[in-house]
């Protein structure tokens, strides 16, 4: 059976690998977390006169650049002037040359989401009549291509190595003392820590093209790099590389002075101590140093793993939507558990299949980090119910949505991690110490020692005995002293060969010998197979999770799906400019409750007096009451306005205002101020054809 778990272990890395590779390149960063819930004129509208500008509306904060939308004509000519200039906090808006002639035009936009996900798209609408255009609206992404491939490559490292490193220092600390004396251990964290500065530089040198041309070339432009430092992604990833100089040296300590005072044996128990070294007073070191180092450590430690996971949370998806001050603290809990589990888990593995014979991870060790498995996964369910109500809000979502379905496939492999856990549990319970005694074990060895040095000197012994008289001959006939040195340089090489084949023969016993005591209690051997398959699991579902903060949440694609839906319906009632116009606009105050949905009916929409009403629904679709509504109308083509209309309430989520006069037809900019509180409001817009 022993002889049969290498080639396992590959099939089985082999596979995680293929599954978390297929889930990276599946990951769509284009799907990010900022949609566009809204534009004027609509996709596919058809207008009647030319429109002095476009406006994108957006459903969370944007950041824009000089080209972040471009306005093409049905040649493929630029036909917008000017950067785009923002109308409200999700509004923005860019001015469109005058005297445009008809046909179709194409509106491509790329701009970076308040989480820092870049996000690109293009519709179309017609001035007149549709016509036939040159211009493709499948617009490719700053990230399609290989820089948003090594991007995404580049996030499920860092977030790999931060497990990795966090985990494995938690497994040392609070489980298995011992294991900082640990050569594979030392070295598994160490490689946490190195993969993580790496992906994070290469973030860092990777985010400018990221987010603008997606040129590989681009990747080293300074300029965009000085860009890049100025954003709040960037403030984040500098934040992470100086909390990694001080990661460093928690690593240092953790394996040079407090390696030097870990208890020797198989638990580690954490209370023990080394004893004073011989010729040492007792008081010199002891029980109060020992207790003071560990909890140092524990403590700067947790502070520097909580800044690195703080630096995720600042700049993705806790730090955008509904409650932010309480999501990101719960995002900084969530990665923690994560890491303290997978990392552990990790740590667990290398320890059963690369740690000593001599100090093997016992069964008090094993139980102390279940017992941290155990919280582990209990902070991640709490944390976890939180977070997929913030993302998804809607138990449709979980089906209707790319976010929730993986979410749904994260809930699976999690499930799975607990029952394999459960019998890694069964396992350690029944785990003992190896059955082959340390004297039949110390036996072997030995006898083969001397069978080797035998071996060994009766081969010294023929070599002489054939090969002095040929050196003898060899020496006269060549006059002596040449002949002699000649002779030694052989008898040395051979030498030096057969020491060197010596040595591997001993290395080779020792490698079975460890071996055999690993696999001597079958027990242990059980464990170690279950852990492998519980760390296999962690792999793919550590690549889901990287990809789930790559998609847009379920929350957002269902309310930008809503609001494409509306937003046409209104493009048909004000295409021909004619008859009532019926406007819904999504908005978000960033307070409690500050989220909804204002319509607006105005009818009949021509020149002369106007009744208009307006509704404000919950993001349920129920009717709200909040405590101001406002609107005001522009027609900018004639510097008319804005011209304010304070609407009466009628009743819950209703107001109306009679009389409305529109003194002039043409593009009228509608903007409706909504006050949810006595500080938080919004002002949204879209344009209307009226008259």
């Amino acid at each position: 059976m022993t002889q049969t778990i290498a080639p396992r272990v590959r099939i089985l890395v082999l596979l995680i690998l293929a599954v978390a590779g297929a889930l990276l390149a599946g990951a769509a960063p284009a799907s990010a977390h900022a949609a566009l819930t809204g534009s004027d004129p609509a996709q596919g509208a058809v207008v009647d006169t030319a429109p002095a500008q476009i406006s994108l509306t957006f459903s969370e904060p944007i950041a824009v650049g000089d080209d972040s939308v471009r306005v093409l004509d049905p040649k493929g000519e630029r036909v917008d002037k000017g950067a785009p200039a923002g109308l409200s906090g999700t509004t923005y808006s860019v001015r469109l040359l005058s005297g445009l002639p008809d046909g179709t035009y194409t509106v491509a936009y790329q701009v970076v989401s308040a989480d820092s996900h870049p996000v690109a798209g293009a519709y179309t609408f017609s001035i007149g009549a549709p016509s036939e255009t040159t211009v493709s609206v499948s617009a490719q992404g700053s990230d399609d291509g290989l820089v948003g491939w090594l991007y995404g490559f580049g996030r499920y490292v860092s977030y790999a190595g931060f497990v990795v490193l966090a985990g494995g220092a938690a497994f040392v600390l609070a489980s298995w003392a011992p294991g900082a004396r640990v050569r594979a251990v030392q070295r598994l964290v160490v490689s946490g820590w190195l993969a993580l500065t790496a992906a994070t530089l290469g973030l860092l040198l990777l985010r400018g093209s990221y987010t603008t041309s997606g040129k590989v070339g681009d990747i080293f432009d300074l300029e965009l790099l000085g860009d890049v430092l100025q954003t709040k992604t960037g403030a984040a990833l500098v934040s992470r590389l100086l909390l990694l100089a001080a990661a460093a040296l928690f690593i240092a300590v953790l394996f040079g002075a407090y390696a030097r005072t870990a208890p020797a044996g198989a638990d580690g128990d954490a209370d023990g101590a080394k004893k004073p070294a011989e010729g040492e007073a007792e008081g010199d070191r002891g029980e109060p140093d020992k207790r003071d180092l560990t909890f140092g450590l524990a403590l700067g430690g947790t502070v520097v793993a909580a800044g690195l996971a703080a630096s995720w949370a600042m700049s993705e998806h806790a730090s955008q939507g509904l409650q932010p001050g309480v999501a990101m603290p719960v995002d900084v809990v969530h990665l923690l558990a994560v890491a303290a589990w997978l990392g552990g888990l990790t740590t667990l593995l290398v320890a059963l299949y690369r740690g000593p014979v001599e100090t093997p991870v016992g069964r008090d060790a094993v139980r102390r980090f279940s017992r941290l498995a155990f919280g582990s996964v209990v902070t991640l369910a709490v944390t976890g119910v939180y977070q997929s109500w913030r993302q998804l809000g809607s138990w449709s979502a979980f089906t209707d949505t790319r976010y929730g379905q993986l979410l749904l496939v994260k809930i699976a492999l999690v499930a799975v991690m607990v029952a394999v856990a459960y019998l890694s549990r069964r396992w350690t319970h029944r785990l003992a110490e190896a059955r082959i005694s340390a004297a039949e074990e110390e036996k072997r060895p030995a006898v083969s020692a001397r069978s080797e040095e035998t071996e060994a000197s009766e081969e010294e012994e023929k070599q002489p005995a054939g090969t002095a008289p040929a050196e003898a001959s060899d020496a006269s006939e060549a006059s002596g002293a040449s002949g002699a040195s000649e002779a030694k340089k052989t008898r040395a090489g051979h030498d030096a060969v057969r020491a060197a084949q010596l040595a591997r023969q001993r290395a080779a016993t020792e490698a079975a010998r460890q071996k055999r005591l690993r696999d001597a209690d079958p027990n242990r051997f059980g464990l170690r197979r279950s852990v492998l398959a519980e760390a296999g699991v962690a792999v793919v579902l550590l690549a889901v999770t990287t990809v789930l903060t790559q998609t847009e949440p379920g929350r957002t694609e269902q309310e930008a799906k809503a609001a494409a839906a509306t937003s046409s319906s209104a493009a048909e009632g004000t295409g021909q400019g004619s008859g009532a116009v019926s406007l819904t606009m999504p908005f978000d105050t960033g307070g409690r409750n500050g989220k909804g949905v204002v319509s607006i009916d105005l009818d009949p929409a021509r020149v002369g007096d106007n009744s208009l009403h307006v509704y404000v629904e919950g993001p349920d679709g129920t009717p709200v009451d909040v405590p101001e509504v406002k609107l005001a109308l522009t027609l900018t083509a004639q510097d008319i306005g804005p011209l304010p209309v304070a609407p009466d309430h009628v009743t819950t989520g209703h107001w109306s205002a009679s009389a409305v006069q529109i003194p002039m037809a043409g593009d009228w900019k509608v903007e409706v101020t909504v006050r949810t509180s006595d500080i938080d409001q919004v002002t949204v817009s879209k344009n209307a054809q009226i008259g």
